[in-house]
Parts: structure tokens; sequence; C-alpha cells
């Protein structure tokens, strides 16, 4: 009974989460299953494309919220490789000993834009969501998605979350914020650059300087029965042909980082 219970709530977790429809029990032994955060959506599909073109292995990816995918992950969630869009997440993972603590690595450091929907003007400033003409400004969830806590700080720290806290409007994952940016059902938003980059949206970076470091790490997940190949496909993101892919949606790489 507690196996079917999981499995329904499992299911209905993901539904409004993925970005493409998966089975995530029809695995077989050449493919793995990779939870990945959602401002990862555009880098993976382009690196799991060229991976899976030069390996013949199939990787299986479960775009969502990090939050959401780390409590999927506790709850038994049948994953292989983790990339997370906060270490953090790994870190408490580790700490139930549900990752080999030996594949942890850090593999990016995110970065937010201001974004407006294509063809109006664009946001140079966090100040400038104080313009009255601005009214419904979409962010990821602060407390599940890190690319909203970033979103978060940064307008805390520019010193304009009180006046507009109340036009914030709260995506479940980084990529619906954008949609709603995209679609035009907001006037502005607080997004990762790695999905702004090739969005119908207007865009400027955010100053690092206004949020906490998005450092962001990868594991494999102790229960995996394909820890070989998890491994396999966390190297080749790490690799030369796959932080290329990474640097092209702005992405700072391993060897980049401070």
């Amino acid at each position: 009974m507690k196996r079917i219970l999981y499995g329904v709530g499992f299911f209905l977790v993901i539904l409004g989460l993925i970005a493409v429809p998966m089975d995530l029990h029809a695995k077989d032994s050449k493919g793995i299953i990779v939870s990945a955060a959602a401002d990862l959506i555009k880098a993976f599909k382009e690196i799991g494309g060229f991976y899976e073109k030069e390996t013949g292995n199939k990787v299986i990816f479960n775009f969502g919220s990090t939050g959401m995918a780390a409590k999927q992950i506790e709850a038994g969630a049948p994953v292989d490789l983790f990339f997370a869009a906060n270490k953090s997440y790994i870190d408490g993972l580790q700490a139930k000993g549900l990752i080999h603590p030996e594949t942890k690595t850090l593999y990016a450091v995110g970065r937010i834009t201001l974004a407006t929907p294509k063809g109006t003007a664009k946001l140079n400033f966090i100040k400038d969501l104080l313009d009255p003409r601005i009214k419904r400004i979409a962010i990821a969830n602060p407390g599940h998605a890190p690319y909203g806590l970033a979103a978060k700080e940064a307008m805390q720290k520019a010193g304009v979350w009180d006046a507009v806290k109340h036009k914030i409007v709260m995506g479940e994952t980084v990529r619906q914020a954008l949609d709603y940016v995209e679609t035009g059902n907001v006037d502005a938003g607080i997004v990762a650059l790695s999905v702004s980059i090739g969005s119908k949206t207007e865009f400027s970076l955010i100053p690092e300087e206004l949020h906490n470091s998005i450092e962001q790490a990868m594991a494999v997940i102790k229960s995996t029965k394909n820890k070989k190949q998890a491994i396999e496909f966390a190297n080749y993101v790490n690799s030369p042909k796959g932080r290329q892919i990474m640097k092209k949606y702005g992405f700072v790489l391993p060897s980049e980082m401070k």
C-alpha cells in the first residue's frame, strides 16, 4: 500500500514540473534517469543528444525545481543522477546517506536576469520594477527553487522587495516563470540566464553581488543500479564538449570558479 501511495503521489508531483513526459520506471539496462534543475533544460537537451549519439546510451531527464526533486529522491524516486541548482541540496542528501559522496561535484555557477516580454521595454535595473506600469513580476518559488531564492535576495538587496512583493507571481520552476514572461502574463520576471538565452524576452543581467552565488552541484544517487553510466554522463557534462554547451547558455564553468 505504501508503494502504491508513493507512486501516485510522485506522479502527481512531477506532473507540473517535468519538461518532457516520461515513465520513470521504464528504463532499460542502457539508460539512466537524471533529475535536473529546470535551468538546465536547454543545455541538457543538447548535451543529452550528443551523449546518446556518441555512446548509444539513453538518458531520461526529469526537469523540475531542485527542492521538489530532492524530496522525490528522499521519497525513493528511481533516480540515478541528480543535478541540483544549489549545492546545499546535494549536501542535504549526503547528510541523509542518499548519494555516493565521492561523486559530489560542482559543475556550474548560474546567473539571473531581469526579463520582459519580447517587444516591450527592456529593464536595466532591479529598481525599474518600481515603475507603476510593472504590475506583475514572475519568479520561481523561493521555497524550493534556488533561482527564485536568488531573485528574492536580489530584490531585497536592491531595496525593492517590500514595495513589489504584492506583485509577485510564483512559478513552480524557473522555466515556468519564464513562460509567464514570454506569454505576456506578467510584465517582468527574474529568471535564469540559461533559459533567457534564445527566449522570447528582452533581458539584462543582474549583478551577481546582489545575491548569493548560485553554485550548482551534482551527485550519483546511492540507490542507483547504473552507477558506472551515471558517472560517465556526469563526466560528459564536464567534458570539453559539455562545457562548451554549458558556456553557450551562460553558465560559469567549474574551471572558472573562484
